[in-house]
């Protein structure tokens, strides 16, 4: 159904919020729409539609994550070997930080995330993963306790620093060093509560820190100041309490 017979087209429409002028006025009602149940399913690809699914995932993740203790969250490679000693370490941190009394919060993969949340079972504590939907994805590691697994990255990136106090970031690839430096830059334009962040393996690590160091503050695209945003260790015991000493429980 569109405009009745008879009647003319009208200059302005308005839908919801939604103002329509001139040629970009629809025909029929939304109303009409929703009810009428001719039509092929490309709907379900429309931006609009794609909103009610980012809408879905963050009600999802917050409801699954609301009740969490404080929490850390460890990032790194999802190709960590099982019988490297980055993946030991990813194991010791993760029961540390359950024995610090907080609940370890990975991307739930394998590699570095799997020492995390096997370290966190071990030591009986929460066990969070919070996946991602990839073309390569293996699915949750088995020794998550809570999984969410979310279609979008950045709804994934929002739980990771809205339900953690904290950040330990192992050595990693690209994914680990976006989440680095998306909370690196949140923290430094304070968009968020300043919280530690700490890199676990200084000879890893060294390289970046030389470049933000010897390049980016140097060259006067970073202050001094950007360089106390992180710390560097390879002391597990350190790492865990770098991370937890300025946070009220």
């Amino acid at each position: 159904m569109g405009i009745p017979e008879g009647m003319a087209k009208p200059e302005e429409q308005r839908l919801g919020p939604v103002l329509r002028r001139r040629d970009q006025v629809q025909p029929g009602t939304t109303d009409q729409r929703l009810l009428d149940t001719e039509g092929d399913s490309e709907w379900v690809h429309t931006d609009p539609w794609r909103v009610m699914r980012i809408q879905s995932e963050f009600v999802e993740g917050f409801g699954a994550l609301a009740e969490l203790p404080s929490a850390i969250s460890v990032f790194g490679s999802a190709r960590t070997k099982p019988d490297s000693p980055e993946y030991e370490a990813g194991v010791r941190i993760g029961r540390a930080l359950v024995e610090a009394g907080f609940a370890v919060i990975t991307g739930g993969g394998p590699g570095a995330m799997e020492a995390a949340n096997k370290g966190a079972r071990e030591a009986k504590g929460v066990s969070v993963g919070l996946g991602i939907e990839l073309p390569f994805e293996q699915g949750l590691n088995q020794h998550v306790d809570i999984g969410v697994n979310f279609r979008y990255f950045f709804v994934r990136k929002t739980m990771f620093v809205k339900y953690a106090q904290g950040f330990v970031v192992l050595p990693g690839g690209l994914g680990t060093l976006d989440e680095l430096f998306e909370a690196l830059t949140l923290v430094q334009t304070r968009k968020v509560t300043r919280f530690p962040i700490v890199l676990f393996g200084t000879e890893y690590w060294k390289g970046l820190v030389d470049w933000l160091k010897d390049s980016v503050v140097a060259g006067g695209k970073a202050s001094e100041r950007d360089l106390l945003l992180f710390h560097v260790t390879d002391d597990v015991d350190e790492a865990v309490a770098l991370v937890t000493k300025e946070i009220s429980r």
